[in-house]
């Protein structure tokens, strides 16, 4: 164990046992409903070897069918004990993430504070966001996979000494050998999680700094000094990145071990089991404890001690542990002197300057436990709904209709107030925001584009009144809208908006966004009336501007171009990407069917 490590078991320990101590009566509770659950590992086993060996192959089914009705009620019980199990789980992780909260926004609030280290706390945000929900899910996540297992475990191994003890001479070494294989992999893995987080902090604050101070940069010419460093912290965080990926290679070698060879070696061990008087329905019961309960138990707690455990260490450490220490203020050799926080030299709205220092690090959009219902007893249209779009990143929004798309869309662009929850876009709520200042946040082209009577350049340029004549040309190049500037007469002649086909609206429309200053587009299926490949030409030009674009698709293709897809579908959204939703959203995959049919 390297001293660091040492360091981190050595701070945790005390908060660690004070946390459990003040819960007895939850973690009381919660073990009995462990209890109940190796009950019902060992009874599955049991009652199939029962089945086998004093029913069927006695000559007596009735007496067989009713051991498996017992086998079969210990399985079903298994949704009330799961049940009880979660219904105590909350007692124990709330109280953990609403006490790293407070930690959290103390050692911000303390750093700010005069007297105190001074400077901005610039990881704070990270730690009251991700590092929290990190712990909080890895807490619970650990309390349920290390419950889960030493339960099931002993309900299986004593289901097995209970069927023949020599099952368990068979068993036993693979399993060991495998779990200590594993346990060797924590420390290591600890330690490259420890530096895989902090390359990643390191390489986010480097960002956001060198984004706020652009303009300094191209002054100072120090452009280059900076770039060299973010590759250097770019490299740092790779390496970290493989040295983690190939611990946990050997994590999954230990997990084939303890997952697969103790089935093998009872089938090689059958002939020699037999001789020992294992009888038929042992041998059955042995192989049910196994593939039912012990082995998709170890599997699970790999899994999470591999993963979770490692994460859980390295962010209580980051939370609890001691302040670190301020780092020196950036030098001019470093191009992020003096002027770093003036923000933009010109701006498009009324405070932007002061929004752009305040946004270096904000997600692009950010829904906060997010409900809207159009009623007091009307079934909510979005129920609880948290999601995070990065800045410049491209999103895409799919659902059956009426499933609440628009009304997503509506919400960030801030013309709909949720019922309950927080709507952010750039870290700012949008929610009662003057008109002025959304139209500086925002754009939404819904599927009604909106053309008025004018010149085809007033269209155009109605975001961006200071387009030069060379911009607008090139807007209509993008969007192929040159054979309908022609026919109208050139950039100067009039619209008539009764004139144009709905499919050529929504060119002018996106366009007009296009020019936008605005750093977030959404479009509400506002590619719907034209053909793919205008649609595509449409989306990845809009996708290729500098800004952040979230598009309610219309087709698969407008969805397999996004970064991400959010699946709304009532009941639980799921986002991931176009392959990761193939495999685990059934409403994705019939989405998916429906438009390539």
């Amino acid at each position: 164990m390297t001293s660091a490590e040492a360091g981190s078991l050595r701070r945790l320990a005390p908060p660690a046992r004070r946390f459990l101590a003040h819960r007895k009566g939850v973690l009381v509770r919660l073990g009995l409903w462990s209890l109940a659950e190796a009950g019902q590992a060992f009874l599955v086993g049991h009652a199939v070897a029962r089945s086998v060996d004093e029913g069927f192959l006695a000559g007596d089914p009735r007496r067989g069918l009713l051991w498996l009705g017992v086998a079969l009620v210990a399985v079903l019980s298994g949704a009330r004990v799961v049940r009880g199990v979660f219904a105590q789980l909350a007692g124990v992780t709330e109280p953990l993430r609403d006490g790293l909260v407070r930690r959290a926004v103390d050692r911000s609030m303390a750093r700010a504070a005069p007297g105190g280290p001074g400077g901005t706390d610039r990881a704070a945000v990270s730690r009251l966001t991700n590092q929290v929900e990190i712990a909080r899910d890895s807490f619970a996540g650990l309390v349920l996979t290390l419950r889960s297992f030493v339960f099931t475990a002993a309900g299986a191994l004593l289901g097995l000494l209970s069927l023949h003890p020599a099952l368990l001479v068979v068993v036993l070494p693979p399993l060991a050998a495998g779990l200590a294989l594993f346990l060797v992999t924590l420390r290591p893995m600890a330690a490259a999680q420890r530096r895989a987080l902090a390359a990643d902090e390191a390489l986010g604050e480097h960002a956001a700094s060198a984004r706020a101070a652009l303009r300094d940069l191209a002054a100072c010419g120090t452009g280059p000094g900076v770039e060299r460093r973010g590759a250097e912290l770019v490299a740092d965080a790779a390496a970290a990145a493989r040295t983690l990926a190939g611990w946990a290679a050997v994590r999954t070698a230990a997990l084939g071990v303890a997952g697969h060879l103790p089935v093998l070696a009872l089938l090689v061990a059958v002939g020699w089991l037999r001789g020992r008087g294992v009888s038929v329905g042992a041998l059955l019961g042995a192989f049910t404890y196994l593939v039912q309960s012990l082995l998709p138990a170890l599997h699970t707690l790999m899994t999470a001690l591999g993963a979770a455990g490692s994460r859980l260490l390295v962010v209580l450490d980051r939370i609890l542990g001691p302040e670190p220490e301020p780092e020196p203020e950036l030098g001019p050799e470093s191009g992020l002197g003096p002027g770093v926080e003036s923000g933009p030299s010109t701006a498009s709205a009324p405070g932007a300057a002061a929004f752009a220092v305040h946004t270096a690090a904000a997600p692009a959009v950010e829904l906060r436990a997010v409900t809207l219902s159009y009623g007091v007893r009307a079934e909510p249209v979005l129920d609880a709904l948290d999601l995070r779009v990065a800045p410049g990143e491209h999103l895409a929004v799919v659902g059956p209709s009426g499933i609440g798309k628009s009304t997503l869309t509506r919400l960030v662009a801030g013309t709909l107030a949720p019922s309950r929850g927080e709507v952010r876009v750039a870290g700012r709520a949008v929610t009662g925001r003057p008109a002025a200042e959304l139209a500086a946040l925002r754009v939404l082209v819904p599927q009604d584009a909106y053309v008025f009577s004018g010149t085809v350049g007033d269209n155009l340029a109605y975001l961006r009144t200071d387009a030069s004549r060379a911009e607008l040309g090139a807007a209509i190049d993008v969007f192929g809208l040159a054979p309908l500037v022609e026919r109208l007469g050139g950039p100067d002649a009039t619209v008539r908006p009764a004139e144009l086909s709905p499919g050529e609206r929504q060119l002018v429309a996106l366009a007009r966004a296009y020019l936008s200053p605005a750093p977030l587009l959404l479009l509400d299926e506002a590619t719907c009336h034209l053909d793919p490949a205008s649609e595509a030409r449409a989306e990845e030009a809009l996708a290729g501007r500098s800004g952040t674009l979230v598009v309610v698709a219309h087709r698969l293709s407008s969805a397999v171009r996004a970064d991400r897809i959010l699946v709304l579908d009532g009941v639980r959204a799921q986002c991931g990407t176009h392959a990761e939703l193939l495999g685990r959203s059934p409403l994705y995959r019939d989405l998916t069917g429906h438009w390539n049919s």
